[in-house]
């Protein structure tokens, strides 16, 4: 019977990259693995049969013998039907089934990670006041993390009974099983890799050697921290295994918005209220800022909406000397509610002003 064509076994096309044919593989190994489907000869098959593309398609050697002169030009190399089958092709088959199927190792001998282990990261998001961004500040945060157990120090045995050996791996935390027409290494269940089994489980942490504890650390934000900028804490994180350093804490920053002021990059902003006769005839004006108080001159004839800026009194980038600017916004508010006296005052600038607007445009009409 003629062998079917591999690319079709993969449901890929014969210009597919490799990513795609090894995620085509990933999808037929999941579906159709003997430990998935019991005593199912046709996914037995189907699984041998996508194996054996992937043998072929997953090597750029192979594949370019095959796409020239198919599958006999592979056994005109010699060797069997799966006589082809590389190193990197085994490897690669140790990657996929032991991502999904919680292998431990590969074909070619156990991956068990042994001996001391870095602690995972953490990570957490602290809200800061834009006051704070601006000033810098140190903040007491709270930490979850997993730890080694002080009582047995992440053996898991009480004191004075140290973990036997695996009996069903004799320690190695591996052992081999067979999968079709190859084998391949598999974490023991038994000690779950470690190749040691606990006999008599620490009271505290009941035998994990883990436990979860909560603790208080300080940490420095500088003068100019932004929204989205992330902070590492060396050694914060989750603490190793068998000896590991601990991994590192992330600390990602977000700024609460603020009723006065706002951000714009290295520049502070704010909006100042001023009055109709402030920005006609000009003023001096006194600001509270993060730093405290700033004067501010008011040219006169400002407009609603100028900016006024006061260099130097923005922000500090962080690690760097220079600095943004004060940005003053100028909004000319209408009075709501004016006095007997304010409305006589307003009744005569309008006469004022309409006998100026007369004036110019009779101007206009003459020239």
């Amino acid at each position: 019977m003629a062998k079917k064509d591999y690319y079709q076994v993969l449901g890929v096309a014969r210009g597919a990259g490799a990513e795609e044919i090894k995620k085509a593989y990933r999808k037929l190994a999941l579906q159709h693995h003997p430990d998935r489907n019991g005593n199912n000869p046709e996914a037995e098959e189907k699984f041998k049969e996508a194996s054996e593309a992937y043998s072929v398609l997953g090597n750029s050697e192979k594949r370019q013998i095959y796409d020239q002169y198919g599958a006999e030009g592979l056994r005109a190399g010699g060797g069997s039907d799966f006589g082809f089958f590389a190193d990197s092709i085994f490897s690669d088959f140790g990657d996929i089934l032991g991502d999904m199927f919680g292998f431990g190792g590969s074909v070619s001998g156990s991956r068990q990670r042994r001996g001391p282990r870095k602690g995972s990261d953490l990570g957490l998001e602290v809200a800061l006041t834009l006051e704070e961004s601006f000033l810098g500040v140190e903040k007491e945060i709270e930490v979850e993390s997993e730890r080694n157990c002080d009582a047995c120090d992440g053996s898991g045995s009480e004191a004075g009974h140290d973990p036997e050996t695996c009996r069903k791996c004799g320690g190695g935390g591996s052992v081999r099983v067979s999968q079709g027409f190859f084998s391949m290494a598999t974490t023991c269940s038994s000690c779950r890799g470690s190749g040691k089994v606990v006999t008599h489980p620490c009271r505290k942490c009941h035998g994990h050697g883990r436990r979860r504890e909560s603790k208080k650390i300080k940490v420095t934000f500088p003068a100019g921290i932004d929204e989205g900028n992330r902070l590492r804490v060396t050694g914060e994180g989750e603490g190793g295994r068998q000896g590991g350093s601990p991994g590192d804490l992330y600390v990602m920053v977000r700024i609460k918005p603020d009723k006065r002021f706002q951000r714009h990059g290295q520049d502070l902003m704010l909006a100042l209220p001023i009055s109709f006769s402030q920005a006609a005839l000009g003023d001096q004006v006194a600001i509270q800022t993060f730093e405290g108080t700033e004067k501010i001159k008011i040219p006169p004839a400002t407009q609603n909406g100028q900016i006024l800026k006061i260099k130097n009194k923005g922000f500090h980038p962080v690690n760097r000397w220079n600095r943004g600017d004060l940005l003053v916004q100028v909004q000319v508010q209408t009075p709501r509610q004016l006095t007997r006296q304010e409305t006589e005052l307003f009744k005569k600038l309008r006469e004022i002003e309409v006998g100026k607007g007369q004036a110019l445009l009779e101007n206009d009409l003459v020239n």
